[in-house]
């Protein structure tokens, strides 16, 4: 038994794990089929990590209805039906699903042949369902008692699917359009192995845990308020404080690099936006006009634009080039209410903004310089591993680029340098440039494998054209600078629920806004205590007291709560001895150790920046 367990699991292992989960999206709707036979199917594609299947079902689905879809996929899993594809013409494949009152396949067969597409946000129209529309023809795909527009793969029988889970039901408006039926999506997961499907299932409880949401009301850090509006967050006081130390890091890290921090106002003249094309092709991004003693001004979507005006300001040398400036600048972009989610996406949040002006012979050096800084921030933040794209012209379809073939071909190649000379593995991705220039996107991989798009570098040949940005030369004529855009944490709110979630709330000592308590036993121990929290304040560190009239084990219990790293206990032996009985929030006792001590190995841990 164990050895043909030991050889399904090795079949498993050798599909192609997107294969299986799109296979299991179409085993799902099976067993949907078989509880509600009139069910009317949308779509069911593979996602990251996963699948899901959009139904119109007589009823809400509840707990149960899963547990019972998920017993018939076993079933179906285990009776090993075999997937089977056939073509029809579209005339054919219409008068199947009608007769089916499948009214959903029948407007994609009508849609995606007359090549309607409904906007961006059609899932529909990159499905495996359009897939399998060709040329005229219709592909379907059977297993068992169901039959499916599909454009495939599949594996060969369900016996191939591994290991499934049924996770969640969502809400989901057919093709993304709000206007349209509310669907009931059905999440789940496949894995090779039920080992590969327990881990998944660990990383998921251990993500519910570290939910920002959650530990930024428990710690205090950000709060949203319905008088302030969705997508406004406001820190609070330990949240601002954590907030202050990254900023604090990065200006001073920045200073060092050589860049200029420079201020720039929240609104600006629509004539600006007009200047910089963000009317033309960001609109729908921005807010609303406020006319002001008869002008327009519009809340700003980017920094770049005001960056532009320091370095027009005067005639610029070729020897004063390059020029660097950067600004934590607060922009405002409308995301639509449903997008929104706590930190990760909001309406007003603060963007690290860097602007490079340089010679066409700097941008090698200048990039580089750029990826040295990036690595030492997010190393020292803590994050080690990367995953990073390289997006470059399609050269199939140059028409719709700006700037020259040498240009492109000089920012390119810099780009690529600056990551091969740091040795960070890559994937160059043909046609994903943005129409003014190349760039570099770079995702940040957290403690459970999760990666997350941070950080951007790209060459702009666009705004300095706009703007008609120049420097004297040597030769005494004007010349264009090559520009460089570069945001290395991305947006702070965003990147703070990242750090959040990284960390699980529990900071490292020098990011941690409270890095140690003294907690005093008895009330006659306070005055104590508060000459213990001042000592550690006069080495500049972060240090609290908990005076309250609570038992000593009460107030160890909620400053591991809080995720605080150090929790020093005094009494009447530590008074007399000038001591601190020290606990760490891991739950380690190091017993009692001379508070000068103490405050040496807490400043040590701050400044080291582990």
């Amino acid at each position: 038994m164990a050895q043909a367990v030991e050889t399904e699991r090795k079949v498993n292992e050798g599909v192609d794990l997107r294969t299986m989960r799109h296979s299991a999206a179409h085993v799902m709707a099976e067993a949907v089929q078989q509880l509600f036979p009139d069910a009317r199917f949308g779509i069911g594609p593979a996602i990251e990590d996963g699948f899901y299947y959009d139904f119109d079902l007589p009823r809400t689905l509840t707990p149960d209805d899963l547990e019972e879809i998920e017993r018939r996929m076993k079933a179906i899993i285990k009776s090993d039906e075999r997937f089977e594809r056939r073509e029809l013409g579209r005339e054919e494949a219409l008068a199947y699903f009608r007769e089916r009152n499948q009214p959903y396949k029948v407007e994609l067969i009508e849609d995606l042949t007359s090549g309607e597409v409904h906007g961006a946000r059609d899932e529909a129209a990159d499905s495996p369902d359009a897939r399998g529309i060709r040329d005229g023809m219709v592909s379907l795909y059977r297993q068992g008692s169901f039959e499916d527009l599909c454009g495939g793969p599949h594996v060969e029988s369900t016996r191939q699917m591994g290991a499934v889970k049924l996770l969640r039901v969502a809400g989901a408006y057919w093709r993304g359009d709000e206007k349209r039926p509310q669907l009931q999506r059905i999440y789940g997961t496949a894995w090779h192995s039920q080992t590969e499907l327990d881990e998944y299932l660990w990383r998921l409880e251990e993500a519910r845990k570290r939910d920002h949401r959650r530990l930024g009301t428990d710690l205090g850090l950000f709060l949203f308020s319905d008088q302030v509006g969705a997508g406004l967050p406001i820190w609070g006081e330990h949240g601002a404080l954590l907030r202050s130390i990254i900023e604090d890091f990065w200006k001073e890290e920045h200073r060092k690099a050589g860049y200029q921090y420079v201020y720039s106002p929240h609104i600006g003249l629509i004539d600006l936006w007009r200047t910089s094309g963000h009317l033309s092709f960001y609109r729908e991004n921005m807010y609303a006009p406020i006319d002001m003693d008869g002008q327009e001004f519009m809340l700003k979507p980017m920094n770049c634009p005001f960056h532009l005006q320091v370095y027009k300001r005067r005639v610029r040398s070729y020897r004063e080039l390059p020029l660097r400036y950067n600004e934590l600048g607060t922009v405002y972009r409308y995301e639509p209410a449903g997008t929104l989610h706590g930190l990760l996406r909001v309406r007003g949040f603060t963007q690290d903004d860097s602007h490079i002006f340089c010679r066409p012979d700097q941008l090698e050096s200048e990039i580089n310089g750029v990826l040295e800084l990036a690595l030492k921030l997010w190393r020292t933040l803590g994050f080690h591993e990367y995953q990073i794209e390289l997006a470059v012209r399609d050269l199939n379809n140059l028409a719709k680029y700006l700037g020259t073939d040498e240009e492109w071909a000089q920012a390119e190649a810099a780009l690529e340098k600056a990551l091969i000379a740091h040795s960070l593995p890559y994937r160059r991705v043909e046609g994903e440039a943005v129409f003014y220039a190349p760039k570099i996107d770079i995702h940040l991989v957290d403690a459970l494998g999760r990666k997350w798009q941070c950080s951007t570098i790209q060459v702009d040949f666009n705004l300095p054209e706009r703007f008609d940005l120049y420097y004297v030369g040597e030769d005494g004529a004007r010349h264009r600078p090559f520009m460089v855009h570069r945001a290395l944490l991305g947006a702070l709110e965003r990147f703070m629920g990242l750090m959040i979630e990284h960390y699980g709330g529990a900071f490292p000592v020098w990011l941690a806004p409270v890095q140690a308590i003294v907690l005093p036993i008895a009330d006659r121990h306070n005055d104590y205590a508060a000459e213990v929290v001042q000592k550690l304040r006069d080495a500049g560190l972060r240090a609290e007291l908990d005076d309250r009239s609570e038992r000593v084990n009460a107030k160890i219990r909620d400053a591991q709560l809080q995720k605080i790293p150090y929790m020093l206990v005094v009494g009447d032996r530590e008074a007399e001895q000038n001591a601190v009985a020290v606990r760490l929030r891991s739950g380690e006792n190091l017993g009692a150790l001379p508070v000068e001590d103490v405050v040496q190995r807490i400043a040590r841990e701050n400044a080291e920046r582990k």
